[in-house]
């Protein structure tokens, strides 16, 4: 039944064709792709057919009114690297020598300073003889003349720590009492005894400028007394700088 409506349709005349608004792929002879097909100049348009010929006009939206306002720049996101770092090179070659540099200023001299004396006393000394200072006749170390014999007193020029001796010779059933003066410090003192003995006293003072530091006999109502000879040494009053105050 379809082959014999298409066999019908090929024995129409050609101009039979546009009024029975058949799809444009049955006219071979048509190339125009539109459908329906445009009316034929003699044919008669109905109301219908009146807005055939008009073009087609899309519909247009104003894309300024939907647009908002710019909105607020984001955080900015950690950068990363795109490529990997390689391996370290090799060492280069050693560089040539470079210039002798300027002398620079010559730096402050370190003098470190040295306190030293040692004295000594022949000849025995009883606190009858009303003595303030116990005298010394025999200088052994004395750097700089710290110690001045004279006075039997030694003045401290450097500040700082210094270490003190004192050795005396006790006298048979006699007191031996002495004092190493500074500041009013009594240093010795010895016990009366059957026999002659040696008493030793050391310390540390720390001493400023212009202290003086002597050997004092006390004075009292019994019997005080050391004991010497001539040809030995059994006083003597030593002492040094350990550390000036300029390295404490």
């Amino acid at each position: 039944m379809a082959a014999a409506a298409l066999l019908l349709l090929l024995a129409l005349p050609a101009g039979a064709w546009p009024g029975l608004r058949l799809p444009c792929w049955l006219c071979m002879h048509c190339s125009c792709l539109l459908w329906p097909p445009l009316p034929s100049p003699h044919a008669r348009m109905s109301d219908r057919d009146e807005w055939v010929g008009l073009p087609h006009m899309p519909p247009t939206i104003n894309i300024s009114i939907l647009k908002g306002e710019k909105g607020e720049a984001g955080v900015r996101g950690r950068s990363s690297r795109s490529r990997k770092e390689g391996p370290p090179g090799s060492r280069g070659l050693c560089g040539h020598k470079g210039q002798k540099g300027q002398v620079g200023p010559p730096g402050t001299l370190c003098q470190r300073a040295y306190v030293a004396f040692s004295v000594g006393r022949r000849e025995g000394l009883h606190s009858t003889d009303a003595l303030q200072a116990v005298p010394f006749d025999t200088e052994l170390v004395n750097l700089d003349g710290a110690f001045d014999l004279a006075s039997s007193h030694f003045l401290c020029a450097v500040p700082g720590v210094y270490f003190l001796s004192l050795n005396v010779h006790t006298w048979n059933y006699k007191v031996t009492y002495l004092h190493i003066m500074c500041n009013r410090q009594a240093v010795l003192y010895a016990q009366p005894s059957e026999r002659r003995m040696m008493q030793t006293q050391s310390l540390l003072l720390a001493l400023a400028t212009g202290d003086a530091v002597w050997v004092s006999m006390f004075q009292r109502d019994g019997d005080n007394a050391i004991y010497s000879e001539r040809g030995d040494l059994y006083i003597t009053f030593s002492g040094h700088l350990v550390k000036p105050d300029a390295e404490l």
